[in-house]
């Protein structure tokens, strides 16, 4: 893997540090108009910084954790958005068409599905980085 510069390394540990903050505030229900920006920005900081790492080698296996990287990048990034919705409910307007029942299909398809997302993307995060990490180690002789 291509090591990130200092500046980089210091923007990717500010982005895990406003998605770290971000949630427990919003959980915590601590000013959640705001955590759920800071979650938002820092999930497209970290996304950001983590696409901007490149592998430059040929293994296989390597390649295909990076690819799974960038889908927990992605589910990060739609976390944020989720969580927005959550607080301020921009995509309520889009159920409201389907009649009386939009407000419900609205809380049981989209409303705190954030929370969703983040766990999976989580868990692909943390596989993918152990894996890349021991896979790196066999690749070196």
């Amino acid at each position: 893997m291509k090591p990130l510069n200092r500046l980089q390394s210091i923007l990717f540990l500010a982005g895990g540090a406003l998605m770290v903050a971000g949630v427990v505030a919003f959980v915590l229900m601590w000013h959640r108009e705001v955590a759920c920006w800071v979650f938002l920005a820092g999930a497209v900081l970290f996304a950001l910084i983590q696409s901007m790492q490149l592998y430059e080698g040929q293994n296989p296996t390597i390649r295909r954790l990076k690819s799974i990287l960038n889908v927990a990048d992605l589910f990060l990034v739609l976390a944020g958005i989720l969580m927005v919705d959550t607080c301020h409910n921009f995509l309520l307007p889009l159920f409201r068409g389907s009649g009386s029942d939009g407000y419900f299909t609205y809380i049981e398809y989209v409303y705190n599905k954030w929370v969703v997302l983040l766990l999976a993307a989580a868990v692909l995060e943390v596989y993918a980085t152990f894996r890349i990490g021991s896979e790196m180690k066999r690749e070196k002789p």
